[in-house]
């Protein structure tokens, strides 16, 4: 009874992250499950959904396919709408019945490639994980499969894990482009809003160092770094002063060939911003606080003071403990902050989705 929630909702599954990182590359992700489940994707998990197109498909699983474990049905449904819609790639997504029947996604991709001969990539989801871990495998597998070897261009700057599930989706990756280039860059990749995938692929191991966005984008950024030598840096351009610590992470990496976490690196305060471990981290470094991550993240993110916890029992203890002056995090956080804590919303779309989709904005160099 420890793990149960009754105030907080949960975040997006992982499934719904392998979706969101593949919408606008022009491939087809198919997941595994029964009828209906898309509608439940494309009103919580999705606000592209009603401005833009995407081969986002349900394999519409029946109990009877379920219990007579009838993977044929699902392999053959796929080959036949990927005739009909002619996607650059196949992604297949799974869901909870799929992971009880054990269904192999590797060799269903290995069939389905062999039959249409368009690439085709196993998502090893189960809607159990936190959308970061599927956005974390779907940009790996992207680029272990597409990026090719290019020639360098000097300061050209990689975007890796920048999806409108943490991100502001109008406004923030063009004035994360548009900071690059007064910094001094100039943004080659970026995976994946606002981009192709034959510019990512003949582009991304031409840049001379990554940013990672969110977590989600540290497995590709980190491929990268051992594939091809492109260093990377982790942060968000927030706030009026960590832009300018984050444009110099970039320059050091360039220049040594290491990777920085900036976004880990920050004074505590009596501020605790709750969130993704990139995003929550680097609105912390600006204001001089702690983050609290009740997310997917590794210890290279995690700052001095950082707290890391999953329940809803924990998250009111840690915070008890720390008692700040101020929380910034969703809304929806303001039921299990400490009783006299200001409050300051950052809308997070991952956790409260459309409910206030509405009161988002980019806060690439704006004042939080």
């Amino acid at each position: 009874m420890r793990q149960r929630s009754m105030i907080l909702p949960c975040y997006a599954a992982d499934t719904a992250g392998v979706c969101s990182a593949l919408y606008e590359l022009g491939g087809m992700c198919a997941v595994h499950d029964a009828s209906g489940i898309n509608s439940t994707y494309a009103t919580h998990d999705e606000p592209r959904w009603y401005d833009s197109r995407s081969m986002i498909y349900i394999t519409a699983l029946t109990e009877t396919d379920a219990i007579l474990g009838d993977d044929e049905k699902m392999v053959d449904d796929v080959c036949r709408a990927a005739a009909d819609q002619h996607p650059a790639f196949i992604a297949l997504c799974g869901s909870p019945m799929p992971m009880m029947i054990g269904t192999d996604y590797d060799a269903a991709a290995e069939e389905i490639e062999r039959r249409t001969g368009i690439p085709a990539m196993a998502m090893h989801t189960n809607s159990m994980g936190s959308y970061l871990a599927g956005e974390s495998e779907a940009l790996l597998k992207l680029t272990k499969r597409f990026v090719q070897p290019a020639e360098k261009r000097q300061n050209t700057v990689n975007l890796i894990g920048a999806t409108p599930l943490d991100l502001e989706l109008r406004e923030t990756v063009p004035d994360i482009r548009g900071w690059l280039e007064s910094a001094g860059f100039r943004a080659g990749a970026c995976m994946a809003m606002g981009d192709t995938l034959t510019h990512i692929a003949e582009t991304a191991a031409a840049a001379s160092v990554s940013l990672v966005l969110s977590y989600g984008g540290l497995a590709a950024a980190a491929y990268l770094y051992e594939t091809y030598g492109i260093p990377y840096v982790t942060g968000v351009p927030v706030g009026a002063r960590f832009p300018d610590v984050l444009a110099a992470a970039l320059r050091r990496a360039a220049e040594t060939g290491e990777p920085q976490f900036p976004s880990a690196v920050r004074t505590a305060g009596d501020t605790v911003v709750i969130g993704e471990s990139v995003t929550a981290g680097s609105v912390a470094a600006e204001c001089g606080g702690r983050m609290l991550c009740p997310l997917d993240t590794v210890p290279a993110l995690v700052g001095t003071g950082d707290s890391t916890v999953f329940r809803e029992s924990e998250i009111r203890a840690v915070l008890a403990d720390m008692q700040p002056q101020r929380v910034i995090a969703d809304p929806l956080y303001r039921y299990v902050i400490p009783a006299g804590a200001e409050h300051i919303e950052i809308p997070h779309f991952a956790f409260s989705g459309r409910c206030f989709q509405h009161r988002m904005r980019s806060l690439i160099c704006k004042p939080l």
